[in-house]
């Protein structure tokens, strides 16, 4: 199984559970997963997540830290966007704000899932599911739909009885 990071586990992380200087072996962990090709991301996260205009230890750690391969290309991946976009713009629960903001050029959210479902990833997310939103379109309501596999990041490591 192959699990495929949202950007929120990075951020959550850096930010509030695993700070680098407090709980390195967490991002040592992740780096080893990473080797052992069991975790990706892909490159609409390594975007979010490395703003140069401000860098910091995140930004750092993914461009000097992460092996260069854990950020994958997801152009191959325009036909599932698609069928994502379609699916998006046709469900009447959400806003035109929310489909808008969803299917933003530069979100990654989109992409996760149609990477996900082009080649087979358990998507590894902090989100939950709200099915009943309007406002916003959730990955989890997204994965349900098209029957991605989805995750919390703690679950993940139990699912590898992995620890950090």
């Amino acid at each position: 199984m192959i699990y495929l990071q949202d950007s929120n586990v990075f951020i959550q992380a850096h930010r509030m559970y695993y700070p680098f200087d407090v709980v390195p072996s967490f991002w040592k962990k992740l780096i080893d997963l990473a080797d052992r090709e069991i975790i990706y991301s892909i490159d609409k996260v390594k975007k979010e997540l490395c703003d140069i205009s401000r860098p910091d230890e995140l930004s750092n750690w993914c461009v000097n830290d992460i092996n260069i391969d854990f950020f994958v290309d997801t152009s191959s991946c325009v036909d599932k966007y698609s069928e994502i976009a379609l699916w998006v713009n046709s469900h009447p629960n959400y806003s035109q704000n929310a489909k808008d903001e969803f299917l933003a050029t530069d979100l990654a959210d989109p992409w996760l899932v149609a990477y996900a479902i082009k080649n087979n990833c358990t998507i590894v997310t902090l989100e939950t599911s709200d099915p009943n939103s309007k406002k916003r379109i959730k990955i989890p309501d997204v994965c349900i739909h098209f029957g991605v596999p989805y995750t919390t990041p703690i679950q993940m490591f139990r699912d590898l009885r992995e620890s950090f």
